[in-house]
């Protein structure tokens, strides 16, 4: 199985970042603005709509308030497994690093996920950034 992990520097404060972590139906519109289109709760499951079309379901594994932890699986077609943990954890002055590791299988895909989170990254620094100084000015 292939883990592959980011180790993501969020400039925002860490309650700020982990409030839309743990927001698991507005991932569009407080996390990864932009890089996912449309997200829509179906129990414990998500299902989302990435802006290259992509569309995945996501099951709710665990959300640990006090870990700052969310833990997520997909299922779909192209992926016989896939598990991932994203973590919040401080940073210094109001800053925070987001750990978000994914185990998948097949090996081969794991280049595609990569890039994928890799995009997602960036999404996030922009998002949670914008907000954060929003924040600041109000």
């Amino acid at each position: 199985m292939a883990s592959i992990h980011k180790d993501i520097p969020i400039d925002a404060h860490p309650d700020d970042v982990w409030a839309a972590v743990r927001d698991f139906g507005a991932l569009h519109k407080r996390l990864v603005a932009g890089f996912v289109r449309d997200t829509r709760l179906e129990g414990d499951a998500r299902i989302v709509t990435f802006a290259n079309g992509t569309v995945a379901r996501e099951l709710l594994v665990d959300c640990d308030e006090v870990r700052r932890r969310l833990v997520y699986a997909a299922v779909s077609e192209r992926v016989r497994q896939h598990s991932a943990s994203v973590q919040v954890v401080a940073d210094g002055d109001g800053r925070s690093r987001l750990i978000w590791i994914v185990d998948v299988l097949p090996h081969e895909i794991a280049p595609y996920i990569g890039a994928q989170m890799d995009q997602a990254a960036l999404a996030m620094q922009k998002t949670l950034g914008r907000s954060a100084a929003e924040v600041r000015r109000a």
